[in-house]
């Protein structure tokens, strides 16, 4: 049913908690999974004499926690990649699963509701919203 599976990650718990989800995929139908850390080129990333430093900080992150994934991964015999890409997460969340031929993204919501969800916007929301392809939104 499902070849390959994505799990994008913040490094956050809530995206260990999915990729947990993830990894019984990949087990039960002995799917890859892809690991994808986005990091976001923003203002506050863009400070002069800062900001090549910042994005630096922010790729070497997405790094440690994309390999952290992907190890656990292989632990269990799953076959995993990892990547880290700059760009709008949702816009290459969806990207990425439509260039690597995903059948599932397992993603994490950190459970925000209200004024909080219209402020910080929600990535899954958009990825759940724009892309074509089913997404298994994981609750922490």
């Amino acid at each position: 049913m499902y070849d390959a599976v994505l799990v994008p990650t913040d490094g956050s718990e809530a995206a260990i908690h999915a990729a947990n989800h993830a990894y019984s995929l990949g087990e039960r139908y002995d799917a890859t999974v892809h690991v994808l850390t986005v990091v976001e080129k923003s203002e506050s990333t863009t400070i002069v004499g800062q900001g090549d430093e910042k994005l630096e900080t922010l790729r070497d992150e997405g790094n440690d926690s994309t390999q952290r994934i992907v190890e656990e991964a292989l632990s269990r015999d799953i076959h995993a990649v990892g990547t880290v890409e700059m760009g709008d997460p949702a816009r290459t969340i969806l990207t990425y699963a439509e260039d690597h031929d995903i059948d599932l993204i397992v993603m994490s919501t950190h459970g925000r509701s209200g004024v909080g969800r219209f402020l910080m916007g929600s990535v899954t929301e958009r990825v759940l919203r724009d892309g074509d392809v089913p997404v298994l939104a994981v609750q922490r």
